[in-house]
């Protein structure tokens, strides 16, 4: 392969890592726009994290790996990650901030990379990893959480939960739906 088809190959791999990630945001927010402040703080059991939990946890982390992400370890000396499975002290408003400030630095981290940066080493918790290995850890890791939240909110709403996804029993009218998009297109 050349180096230009590796480049773009490289490239290529960070428009889709961008774009899983966007996704995964979307989804999240969808499913949390349903939830009421008391299923946002709902545990389901005493072995299970809230909703507000899982992200306070996903917040520490994307800041942790995202902060200075090229130059300094991804755990971060300063992060708490036990305080972050503790729900008190903070509102929905303030972990909506938290939320949206700590997807905006993912996302300015990720398009301040080059396809040359994929190959660079970056270490996390001392561990080293390619920059291509530490963006696909925290594409797993965000969709394993988000996948969390998902079907917390689910359960909380039960029968009035809006789908993010193909409804029950619609799968066929989907794919025609989106089978006529693709030839309109074309």
């Amino acid at each position: 392969m050349t180096d230009t088809g590796a480049a773009d190959i490289a490239a290529l791999y960070l428009d889709e890592a961008f774009r899983s990630l966007r996704g995964n945001k979307r989804l999240a927010d969808g499913a949390m726009a349903q939830l009421s402040d008391e299923q946002f703080f709902a545990v389901p059991s005493a072995e299970s994290n809230s909703v507000v939990t899982i992200v306070k946890k996903m917040a520490g982390n994307m800041r942790s790996r995202f902060t200075d992400f090229l130059t300094s370890d991804g755990e971060k000396p300063d992060r708490n990650r036990d305080q972050e499975f503790i729900d008190a002290g903070m509102s929905r408003a303030d972990l909506r901030r938290l939320w949206e400030q700590y997807w905006q630095l993912v996302f300015e981290t990720l398009n301040s990379l080059s396809p040359d940066d994929l190959t660079r080493k970056v270490t996390i918790r001392s561990e080293p990893h390619s920059v291509l290995q530490a963006i696909n850890r925290q594409v797993m890791h965000y969709a394993y959480h988000v996948g969390q939240i998902a079907f917390l909110a689910k359960h909380w709403k039960g029968t009035d939960w809006q789908t993010l996804s193909v409804p029950k029993g619609q799968s066929e009218q989907f794919n025609a739906k989106m089978i006529a998009e693709m030839k309109q297109r074309s």
